[in-house]
């Protein structure tokens, strides 16, 4: 099937790279791991609380991986093979970045522009996602959505006994009961929508300040397919009746663990009422009048590494300015 213009400008999607097999057979095998960790050409990226080490060399920005001998102490998880090589993530604090904030997180002194050439730096996705390469991206997203869910995954459901972590860090099990707890993927719905003079509606959520704009989104509920999502969380959130959900393309989030879903839907009503629990306001653009907005400062886009920004300039047809 040939892809349209439309899908060619979406893709690809920054945070839906990667390029290591994920080498799923081998979570199970205990000697394969033992060997793999032992094996001096292992590599291990580190992750705390969703941000890993980078450094930059000129406009190139790479994750520092390390070997595993000279890895923290901490859970570890395979996140794959590429080349003979295998790569693991260790969840254990930042060499030299040891303070945090009150909620928990790591300080930064500095920007990463700010930082020396060569100079460990501790980094988010929303901030260097799009820098790193496929192979250095594919791996911090992967880690960030393990670490997260192991985080909050410590304790069994069933009966709260402390669970085990095995094959590889994909699974925890329950001593007492034996059960199994797969990670967690939460997947929501995330929608351009068009009325009929192909205007795009951009909205902005009570805890986001004035300006802040993006397209609309939510999770799938149980017992509900995707299309069904995205028709019945725009009229719940604006009030406005869309028909013809049509797919684009997916990327995970783990914000902490979701999969978004990218789909442009067709309105068929344009007046708003919006849900003031999650809406605070809620416009349609042309192109035009987006562009004039974006100039003056009045509105700001989610940033590149999003897959709502990539939708609204697939909409608009061509790369725009003006982040968050």
């Amino acid at each position: 099937m040939e892809t349209t213009a439309e899908e060619q400008l979406l893709g690809p999607l920054l945070l839906a790279r990667g390029t290591i097999d994920r080498s799923a057979l081998l979570r199970g095998d205990s000697g394969w791991l033992a060997r793999a960790w032992a094996n001096p050409s292992s590599r291990v990226l580190l992750v705390h609380q969703g941000r890993t080490l980078v450094r930059r060399t000129g406009e190139q920005v790479d994750a520092v991986l390390s070997t595993t001998a000279d890895a923290p102490e901490g859970e570890r998880f395979l996140l794959g093979v590429e080349d003979d090589v295998a790569y693991f993530a260790v969840a254990a604090p930042l060499p030299g970045f040891a303070d945090a904030d009150v909620n928990g997180r790591v300080v930064a002194p500095l920007g990463l522009r700010d930082t020396p050439e060569g100079e460990p730096f501790p980094a988010g996705l929303r901030e260097v996602g799009a820098l790193l390469g496929d192979r250095d991206a594919g791996l911090l997203v992967y880690a960030v959505a393990l670490e997260a869910w192991h985080t909050t995954h410590e304790y069994c459901p069933r009966c709260g006994s402390r669970t085990k972590v095995e094959a590889g860090g994909h699974i925890r099990v329950c001593p007492e009961d034996n059960s199994q707890h797969f990670p967690r993927v939460d997947p929501a719905v995330i929608m351009l929508v068009r009325d009929e003079r192909d205007r795009c509606l951009l909205a902005r959520g009570p805890q986001w300040p004035e300006g802040r704009l993006s397209i609309l989104a939510g999770f799938v509920e149980p017992g509900e397919s995707l299309e069904h999502a995205v028709i019945r969380e725009v009229a719940e959130e604006v009030g406005v009746n869309v028909i013809n959900p049509r797919y684009l393309g997916s990327q995970p989030w783990p914000f902490p663990r979701s999969l978004m879903l990218g789909f442009f839907a067709e309105a068929t009503s344009t007046e708003i009422t919006r849900d003031p629990e999650e809406i605070a306001e809620a416009r349609w653009f042309t192109r035009a009048e987006l562009l004039a907005a974006l100039r003056s400062g009045e509105v700001r886009l989610p940033p590149p590494v999003s897959i709502a920004r990539r939708l609204i300039e697939t909409w608009y047809g061509d790369h725009l300015t003006g982040d968050w």
